[in-house]
């Protein structure tokens, strides 16, 4: 597996970029955005999970690990190929607000308009065809889910009738009949999202950047994975869970969380060994130049909290799989690396114990580096090599100005020293600078603290749903000064 190549990058969800139809797509500021990460001399661009978003518009709540999001296909290359004209576009409310992404106004408008793209399709062209036929393993049952959630009045699939419900092949047949017309809508869907996505990738990487994607661990209950695929996950025979998954109280979480995922049968798994897996982190492959896995300590051991539980502070540990699951996704992503989300301060001596075998590099999140211990894993000077990713902040954190707005400069004292700062200021800079010139391999930065914005434009506040995974990038939005800046520190320090 090869190494990460010493360099810098952004992260930027997608949807966040800016457009005129509500929310950020794979069009024309996807690469504008490439084109601006090629002048700041950056060779990495960081995206958020791209699956299509469900419960809490959340990406890591996706109705599958497999599909795109349908919300980031971009409805002026639709036109351009003859399926959609701007008046039909024009004719929709996108809404008002650029500074954030309207998730109800979208789902409202975004699949209508698809629809009429999809009514004047050649569901006969050969490509279309042949990407059916290449993805039959998911696209099947995600297309026919996503049908059956329309039927439904998409509610979770707990809810259903009991036959479709349970998947029973005979219902699964008569309903793949029935909404053959929705289910082929669907599949076209997923063609357009991939034959989108595969063009943009090869313009980043035509222009020397790559793209940092992310495999969450765990699935969302009210997917086509679960539905179609029971006996991979710790299930009861109604489709709900005893436990769920969710992390113990800690530092940044007092009540620990409960995040509600169901959780892995990994002992069913184990029986082709872990076949859904390696499928899964092929299709990732595909799609990404390097991954990373999200909460990579759940596969040495997963914390489960009962279902009837309000957050996490009544769980069990239990063993998961460990190196058996990670040969299944080393064999699988060959050549692609792999970065591991192993931060918190729950210390699990078997998971650094199998990175060091691995050889994959964990994070090191400077924004967690200063409780005035010199010896914090997180500040530079303890950084055991350079194997390892540093971020400024997480799209689950505060920004760099919104978490120390209302610190007081006593409390400051050590990160002041530390960064060589005497103001609140200065402290944005200092960290990017303390990042670029520290012996990691790369370096993330989010997006808003390279534009210096405070908690109004924070990604997600964890354990809270509803006004999440909003917040967009204005058009033109990194000054000058701010460009020269980063550049001047890409250059100093060979990133």
């Amino acid at each position: 597996m090869k190494s990460l190549e010493r360099g810098a990058g952004i992260l930027l969800a997608i949807s966040s970029l800016p457009s005129k139809y509500g929310i950020g797509t794979m069009g024309t500021e996807a690469y504008n955005f490439v084109d601006t990460l090629v002048d700041l001399r950056q060779k990495y661009w960081q995206v958020l999970p791209i699956g299509p978003s469900g419960f809490g518009d959340s990406p890591y709540q996706a109705f599958s690990a497999f599909a795109g999001n349908p919300y980031l296909i971009d409805l002026e290359s639709l036109v351009r190929d003859k399926l959609l004209s701007l008046e039909e576009i024009n004719a929709y409310d996108w809404g008002s607000e650029e500074s954030e992404v309207d998730y109800a106004l979208l789902f409202k408008s975004r699949f209508e308009v698809l629809y009429r793209a999809f009514s004047r399709f050649d569901q006969a062209s050969q490509a279309f065809v042949s990407f059916v036929k290449e993805n039959e393993y998911w696209l099947s049952d995600y297309s026919l889910f996503m049908a059956l959630k329309n039927c439904f009045d998409y509610n979770e699939w707990q809810s259903w009738d009991d036959d479709i419900r349970d998947y029973e092949p005979g219902s699964v047949t008569r309903y793949k009949e029935d909404l053959k017309d929705n289910i082929a809508f669907f599949n076209f869907i997923q063609y357009e999202f991939f034959l989108q996505w595969d063009k943009l990738k090869k313009y980043a990487n035509d222009r020397g950047v790559k793209i940092i994607g992310e495999i969450p661990l765990y699935v969302s209950p009210d997917s086509a994975d679960v539905w179609a695929h029971r006996d991979l996950f710790k299930i009861n025979e109604d489709g709900f869970f005893d436990e769920v998954a969710g992390c113990p109280p800690d530092a940044y979480s007092k009540g620990g969380q409960k995040w509600g995922n169901p959780l892995y049968d990994w002992d069913e798994m184990a029986k082709d060994n872990y076949l859904w897996w390696y499928r899964r982190v092929l299709m990732n492959v595909r799609l990404y130049d390097v991954i990373r896995i999200n909460h990579f300590v759940g596969i040495v051991k997963i914390y489960a909290v009962p279902e009837t539980s309000q957050d996490g502070t009544v769980g069990k540990w239990y063993k998961g799989p460990g190196k058996a699951l990670t040969d299944v996704i080393e064999t699988a992503a060959k050549d692609t690396p792999v970065i591991c989300e192993d931060f918190g301060t729950v210390v699990i001596p078997q998971v650094r114990k199998l990175m060091n075998k691995l050889g994959w590099p964990g994070m090191k999140v400077l924004l967690f580096a200063f409780n005035e211990d010199p010896s914090n894993p997180y500040l530079p000077h303890n950084f055991e090599d350079n194997n390892c990713v540093v971020y400024g902040t997480t799209h689950d954190s505060d920004t760099l100005v919104g978490h120390f707005k209302n610190i007081d400069d006593y409390k400051l004292a050590f990160l002041y020293e530390y960064l060589g700062v005497k103001k609140k200021e200065d402290i944005p800079n200092a960290f990017i600078r303390l990042a670029y010139s520290s012996i990691a391999d790369v370096v993330i930065l989010q997006m808003q603290d390279i534009l210096m914005l405070g908690n109004e434009a924070r990604m997600n506040h964890p354990s809270t749903i509803g006004t999440n995974w909003r917040w967009r990038l204005y058009h033109d939005a990194i000054s000058e000064e701010r460009r020269s800046f980063i550049r001047t520190l890409a250059g100093i320090y060979r990133r």
